[in-house]
């Protein structure tokens, strides 16, 4: 005999109320990450976005001015540069960071002797605060007195203007891949380290060379990590700023300027909004190198 529906309507009352009550404590747990990604990340960007569109100063509200800032910048020579410098020095360390990087890490993977010591020591320039970093290379790179310069002369070279107009992007260039190697080779030796051992035993049974295995078995296995390094690392490079400052503060004759530092001039000048127009300049590259990483990711994955 079936139960009267006087007796089931308490029990499906009950159940609705407990799924509400769970639903309601997920979004309560939630509810403060969402609040702190809308106050420090969302509102900032969108603040950051709506200003460039605008001819606001300091102590001044601005008016919206559609894309002047944009037309402007792209006929300032400073501007112009900047997009030439920051093209060379990202393309330039990235190539060096995934040659050095992919090769140490292929070494220190291998069984050599103190490997975990050696495995240590290449994190110490990665662990160094960059402003330190920095600070010391511009001491080495002194045209007086400067370590390079002390080795230059004892080796007969003679004293070398390494922030001369033509050596200060390849000066600046070194201590950026000096600085950040270490994390391409950590990152790389964990993913060479996910790779199964067995498929490089069969590989080599089957007369698989060093060559054949590293295109065929190494190269896929570490390319998802190698994507979001490339990925990450670029944007980092990128929008970095102590390198440039600290070492020439963009000298001399805008040799390394780039958009982190001609936007920081742009905000000594008080023109927020033409600062704020030189970063969300490079923001279509960005999302367009996030939408090429992660479609191939989703290429790698299928």
């Amino acid at each position: 005999m079936a139960r009267p529906a006087t007796l089931q309507s308490p029990v499906r009352a009950s159940r609705i109320s407990l799924s509400k009550r769970t639903s309601l404590l997920g979004y309560a747990l939630v509810a403060p990450v969402v609040i702190c990604l809308l106050i420090l990340v969302v509102y900032p960007f969108i603040f950051g976005v709506t200003i460039s569109f605008t001819n606001r100063e300091i102590g001044t509200e601005g008016q919206f001015v559609g894309l002047a800032n944009f037309i402007y910048l792209s006929k300032v020579p400073s501007f112009q540069k900047a997009i030439v410098n920051t093209i060379v020095l990202v393309g330039t360390v990235q190539t060096m960071k995934l040659v050095f990087g992919l090769g140490i890490a292929l070494l220190l993977n291998q069984a050599i002797r103190a490997r975990q010591f050696w495995r240590g020591l290449i994190l110490l320039p990665w662990a160094m605060p960059a402003f330190v970093a920095y600070l010391t290379w511009k001491l080495l790179y002194l045209p007086q007195g400067g370590a390079f310069n002390i080795i230059a002369v004892g080796l007969g070279f003679g004293n070398i203007d390494f922030l001369s107009r033509e050596l200060a992007m390849p000066s600046v260039i070194l201590a950026t891949f000096w600085r950040g190697f270490p994390f391409w080779v950590i990152s790389f030796l964990a993913a060479l380290q996910s790779v199964p051992q067995e498929q490089y035993e069969a590989a080599a049974i089957d007369g698989a060379n060093a060559w054949q295995r590293f295109r065929h078995i190494t190269i896929p296995g570490i390319l998802p990590v190698v994507l979001v390094v490339v990925l990450l690392s670029t944007i980092w490079t990128t929008n970095s700023f102590e390198n440039v400052w600290l070492i020439t503060q963009g000298g001399p004759s805008d040799a390394t300027m780039t958009f982190p530092v001609l936007a920081y001039f742009g905000l000594q000048t008080l023109r927020i909004g033409e600062a704020a127009a030189v970063s969300v300049a490079m923001l279509p590259v960005f999302v367009m190198m996030a939408f090429i990483g992660v479609k191939l990711l989703e290429r790698n994955q299928e």
